[in-house]
Order: C-alpha cells, then sequence, then structure tokens
C-alpha cells in the first residue's frame, strides 16, 4: 500500500487528476445552484451575478477553455524543456523531483482544470429555442472567470518557480531535504523502544524468503515483518535492504524458527516489501547521498568545469552526514512484546556513506585545488565532530590516502605544498578529537 501512495505522489498526473476530479464536481455544484436561483425568479440571479446572457456566456467560457489550454500546452512544453536541461546538467535521476514537484503539478493541474470546468459549464448553457428552455448558470460563469484571473496569478508564479527551480542552490536544497529526511528516519539519534543488539546469521542459515519479480526495494515495512514474526513465533531477518537491486530466486529474507516458514508465511513476508523500477531516496539513504555526490562529481566533469557547485554539492553532504557521524550505530535488532529478538532489519552502515563519498571525490576532484579544499573540509568536519572512533579512523585513512595522491598527481610544487599543508592540519584537528585512535600521518 505504502509503495501505491509514494508512486502516486510522485507520478506528474496525481495533482491534475485530483483538481480535474474538483473542477468536475464544482462545476456541477454551481450549476445545480444555478438551477435553484433561476427558479425564484428571473431577476434573482441579475441582483446578485454579472449576466450577460446566452451568447455572452458561451462566448467567456470558450475564450476561458481554449485560453487555459493554450496555456497548460505552452507550460508543458516549458517543464519538457527544463526536465531535458536538468538530466543532460545535473544528472538524470534529478529529473524525478521534477516530476514530483507539487507547484509544476499543480500549475499544469489547474489550467487542465480551468478548461473542463468551462467545458462542462458551457454544455449546461441552453437558449431559448433548445429542448427545456433557456438556461445561463451565471454563477458557474461568474466563478470561471474567477477562476480566469487565478489562471492569471499562476502563470506569473509559474514563470517564476521554474527559473527558480534549475538554480544550483534550489536543486541543492532539495536533494538535501531528501537526504536529512531518509537520515532522520533511519538513524535516529535515540533507538527505539525496541531496539537491541543483534547479530545477522550466516547467508546459508535459516529458511531464505525469495523474492518472486525483480526490480529496488523500495519500501520494506518493517512493523508488519515484526507482527509476522510475533505471529509465526519466529525471527525474520532483512536480507535485501531499501535500495537494493532484487531479481527472481534471490532472498528477501531469512526465516528463524522451530519449523520451516509456510507458504502464507512466505507470500506475507514478500508482500511487507515494495519493488519498483527506479529507487527512490524516501527509504533509500544510499541512493539520497549519490545524488548529491553525482551533482558534485558532474560538475568537475570537462563539460561544466563548474567546481563551485560541487563545493556547494560537498557542503550540502555535510549537513547530513556530519550529525549521522555523531549519532550511534544503528541498532539492528527488534524485540517483540515478549522481549524476544524477532526482527533483525537492514541500515547501510555509516561508514560505508561517508567512505563512498570520500573515495569518489578523491578519483574526481585531483585536478581541482577547489573540491579538494571542499573534500578535506567536508572529512574534518566528520572527524573533527564525531563520537565513533571507527569513523574518526576512517576519515584519517582517506586524508592520508589524498595526500598521497594528489602529491602524486599534482604539477605544480606549489599546489602540492599548500594541500598537504592543509591535510596536514585537518589531521591535526581531527586528533585533538579523543575518540581517535590513530595519529597524524
Amino acid at each position: 500500500m505504502r509503495k501505491w501512495i509514494i508512486t502516486f505522489r510522485d507520478s506528474f498526473w496525481f495533482l491534475p487528476t485530483i483538481l480535474g476530479i474538483i473542477a468536475l464536481a464544482l462545476s456541477q455544484v454551481l450549476i445545480r445552484i444555478d438551477v435553484t436561483i433561476q427558479r425564484l425568479g428571473p431577476d434573482v440571479a441579475g441582483s446578485l451575478f454579472y449576466t450577460v446572457g446566452v451568447s455572452g456566456s458561451r462566448d467567456i467560457l470558450t475564450a476561458i477553455g481554449g485560453s487555459m489550454l493554450a496555456v497548460a500546452a505552452t507550460s508543458f512544453s516549458i517543464t519538457i524543456s527544463v526536465l531535458a536541461i536538468a538530466s543532460s546538467t545535473y544528472g538524470p535521476r534529478l529529473v524525478r523531483n521534477f516530476m514530483a514537484d507539487r507547484a509544476n503539478q499543480f500549475v499544469l493541474g489547474i489550467y487542465g482544470a480551468t478548461f473542463l470546468y468551462c467545458l462542462l459549464v458551457l454544455r449546461s448553457i441552453r437558449s431559448e429555442t433548445d429542448q427545456g428552455g433557456e438556461f445561463i448558470p451565471d454563477l458557474a460563469v461568474n466563478v470561471a472567470v474567477l477562476l480566469a484571473v487565478l489562471d492569471v496569478a499562476v502563470l506569473v508564479f509559474f514563470i517564476h518557480h521554474i527559473a527558480n527551480s534549475i538554480q544550483v542552490p534550489t536543486l541543492l536544497a532539495r536533494v538535501r531535504g531528501e537526504m536529512v529526511s531518509a537520515l532522520d528516519e533511519l538513524y535516529p539519534g535515540e533507538p527505539a523502544g525496541n531496539a537491541v543488539d543483534a547479530t545477522t546469521s550466516a547467508p546459508g542459515s535459516g529458511t531464505a524468503v525469495p523474492v518472486a519479480s525483480f526490480g529496488f526495494v523500495m519500501v520494506v515495512d518493517e512493523d508488519r515483518l515484526l507482527d509476522l514474526a510475533e505471529e509465526h513465533d519466529c525471527r525474520i531477518e532483512v536480507r535485501a535492504g531499501t535500495g537494493t537491486h532484487v531479481v527472481a530466486g534471490e532472498a528477501l529474507a531469512t526465516v528463524h524458527g522451530p519449523r520451516a516458514p509456510s507458504e502464507e508465511l512466505a507470500s506475507s513476508i514478500r508482500a511487507a516489501y515494495a519493488l519498483a523500477e527506479s529507487r527512490s531516496p524516501r527509504q533509500d539513504i544510499t541512493f539520497a547521498v549519490q545524488q548529491l555526490t553525482e551533482m558534485a562529481i558532474r560538475a568537475l566533469s570537462p563539460s561544466m568545469n563548474d567546481p563551485f557547485t560541487a563545493s556547494n554539492a560537498l557542503d550540502e553532504l555535510a549537513v547530513g552526514l556530519v550529525p549521522l557521524a555523531q549519532r550511534p550505530d544503528p541498532v539492528l535488532g527488534r524485540t517483540g512484546d515478549e522481549g524476544k529478538l524477532r526482527l533483525v532489519v537492514a541500515r547501510v552502515p555509516p561508514a560505508e556513506l561517508i567512505g563512498g563519498v570520500l573515495d569518489a571525490m578523491r578519483h574526481y576532484a585531483l585536478d581541482n585545488p577547489l573540491a579538494i579544499e571542499s573534500t578535506i573540509r567536508l572529512a574534518e568536519r566528520i572527524g573533527t565532530t564525531t563520537n565513533q572512533a571507527h569513523l574518526a579512523d576512517l576519515v584519517v585513512d582517506h586524508l592520508a590516502r589524498l595526500r598521497t595522491e594528489y602529491t602524486n598527481h599534482a604539477e605544480r610544487e606549489a599546489d602540492k605544498a599548500a594541500e598537504a599543508a592543509r591535510i596536514d592540519a585537518a589531521l591535526s584537528a581531527i586528533s585533538g578529537n579523543a575518540i581517535s585512535g590513530k595519529a597524524p600521518l
């Protein structure tokens, strides 16, 4: 169920569909009100609303409906152009952000809804020669004029929004927000009340529950798995965490218990997983971190040559990775009502997330002193604030390797000396963090 909710919310057509349904309902309600007003007497509508007669009402609705459809087509063309630019410049994975943008959905939805509204109201207008006699929905026509005024304001908003949405700070802030949200959900500062230490068993032990399809694991309903483990008196180990790509036959989970899991239990476990054809950062923290890392790497490519964007992306990564380094490692075990270990969840180790970013930057940033400086600053922030010794040691190792590789790669001696001094200063600062077990190299 959660998969469908996320899919619908991220779909470009979701909000326009809702607005279209609202337009349909609004038109019918207002027409009914107009029918009631007309029964009260012909002068009542004229005293309440601006009336223009049958021909004028049709002309107004036709003009508004036709204009909104043309503006919607233009807005859609602009959006497609922005998607193409974002895809080629910042990476195809960021297209999902534009598709899920509520403002873009609302703009196209309100234009489509206005057109649909005008069409439905237009068909209700009758002249004296039509069957049933003359009928002019004056209230509905006046509301159509108000919608047209609203649509003009929406057009101005859309131009501002679409221009702002392709700016680097806006893109970075949006991706950073998704990363921080996923980090807060998966790596809370305080473990859950039923969290306990758990040692995962070897992959060959227990009974594996294979997946019947293929795709990326989008959602793992851990609460449902815990309930199933309680109900069937067993322990369930999550083998495929969010973001993992699985093919038919691979293990989603392993069941440990006094007896082999029934087909009913296996089906229920599969139902707790949601697979998708593409990854989403909502629970997939690796993907969220990779998006910002990709923006930094693409900014350093010869085609873009924009080290300032790379530096900004690394600063945004620090917003999530520095607090992550200050939190305890995730507790993987979950107990049931009786205090027995019932579920072992899957989390990407923080060291893997941090190491992946530093590895990528050490490889791609060697030709750019500004990117090197930003990478050192990110590592120093993590190393000097973490309360996990292995993370501090990890950062020390990466900085030492960065110094060696940059010294061998850089051509100018002045650059070598400057970056070596900067790295040594960072290592010295990290050594001041008593948690680190390694001395500066």
